[in-house]
């Protein structure tokens, strides 16, 4: 592994389907607009219920990415 310098940011990706999919599209969104994405780390995870069942996930991720030399 080479030395790098990493920058961190905050995301919060929403999903119908599962928390899979709502990270999936944090990072996806993520990466248009940022380069060199190299991983997330998962920290907070909720969900809105109604009658009784799950209709929407949102989960909170941290991204980190390198910077250009």
């Amino acid at each position: 592994m080479s030395d790098h310098v990493y920058k961190q940011i905050r995301l919060t990706g929403s999903s119908t389907e599962s928390s899979d999919d709502a990270v999936r599209r944090a990072v996806t969104k993520a990466s248009e607009s940022l380069k060199n994405l190299r991983w997330f780390e998962v920290l907070e995870t909720r969900g809105h219920i109604e009658d009784g069942g799950i209709q929407h996930w949102q989960v909170t991720i941290e991204v980190g990415f390198t910077l250009d030399d």
